[in-house]
């Protein structure tokens, strides 16, 4: 790593890049396929029907740079001044295949991002993307992304086949973040069949606004149904400047507690905390697509500014002006430090 990326420069702070996406020849023709054969649910048929076949520049763009781990990535690091990236497999990962497909595609990505993390130590870090479709198979997986492929969090696309990490059977995945230290991410993709109702005929089921209700819904399961409770220990990160809870959180807090006091739906029992501590104690949020100085601020007043990370969306949103929002912001030094560099550092154990 030169100098100027140890010290950040005259910036005073490095630049670390927390919700970066990559992703695998293979597992893009297996999305045409599942398109292809009707095989997709409504949302894969319209984002990968979508990113996988149009000739637009942006889906060009964004297919080859998803692919490419070396010259073209490195490249927009550097025009845009980021120092590192951690990266993992873009949405929905493996979780619309069945089981033995979606190990197979995930096994293989896991490795081309731990080849790519030693071409380029100082640049890339690795997240180890999973297959909830078969538990114990994604806890050994978790075991080997931290101990032989060093990567340093869990990738989840959020929900499998309309299923939440919030469900037993889900819970030794969870168990496997807490035991290997790892911080769980939960990335987003499109709602599952049984929510997404009109929301691809609206033009609404993807980043525009499906994947901040699904992914923000996903999170409110987690916390409401006491799985920090159980795991104290478990971080669970989340991008877009916290799928709109900081902004909602004192309305869902007050709701939910009315909801528990009046007993009115048997999943919601009592708490040992409110929503704020478990915004504040187990959940992270990036600024990934939320390069929007008074959101960012809301963020780090509503959870504490060591909960806030710096995130860029590469390739889905890649603009340099994004990054200069981040470096004038008007925050105290330290601040801007703990968000560009210093948090990730303690979240990921860099």
């Amino acid at each position: 790593m030169t100098h100027e990326l140890k010290t950040g420069g005259d910036r005073g702070y490095l630049r670390i890049a927390t919700e970066e996406a990559f992703g695998t020849r293979e597992q893009l023709d297996a999305y045409l396929k599942l398109v292809k054969e009707g095989r997709a649910d409504k949302a894969t048929a319209s984002l990968w029907g979508f990113y996988g076949t149009s000739p637009s520049e942006r889906t060009q763009f964004i297919r080859d740079r998803l692919l490419d781990l070396d010259t073209l990535r490195l490249q927009a690091m550097d025009e845009t001044g980021i120092d590192v990236a951690i990266l993992s497999m873009t949405s929905p990962g493996g979780q619309v295949f069945e089981a033995d497909e979606a190990k197979t595609l995930v096994s293989h990505a896991n490795n081309v991002l731990k080849d790519a993390v030693e071409r380029h130590p100082t640049r890339y870090v690795g997240m180890v993307s999973i297959v909830p479709q078969d538990p114990a198979w994604s806890v050994a997986e978790i075991a080997r992304g931290k101990n032989e492929l060093g990567f340093k969090g869990v990738m989840v696309n959020s929900h499998t086949k309309g299923h939440y990490l919030d469900e037993e059977q889900f819970d030794p995945i969870l168990r496997a973040c807490v035991d290997n230290d790892l911080p769980l991410y939960i990335h987003p993709q499109s709602p599952p069949d049984n929510m997404i109702a009109g929301m691809v005929e609206a033009g609404l089921d993807g980043a525009l606004f499906g994947f901040g209700v699904e992914t923000g819904y996903h999170l409110l399961r987690v916390m409401t149904s006491g799985v920090f409770d159980r795991y104290p220990d478990l971080t669970v990160c989340v991008g877009h400047g916290g799928e709109a809870i900081p902004y909602w959180l004192f309305r869902m807090n007050y709701m939910h507690n009315a909801s528990v006091r009046s007993q009115r739906y048997p999943r919601l029992k009592p708490l040992q905390h409110d929503l704020f501590h478990y915004m504040r104690n187990n959940v992270c949020v990036t600024t990934s697509g939320m390069a929007c100085e008074l959101a960012i601020k809301l963020c780090i007043d509503q959870l504490g500014e060591d909960r806030v990370m710096y995130a860029m969306d590469y390739p889905y949103e890649f603009v340099a002006d994004e990054v200069r929002t981040h470096d004038n912001l008007d925050i105290p030094l330290e601040t801007k430090k703990k968000l560009m560099q210093t948090n990730a550092e303690r979240v990921f154990k860099l």
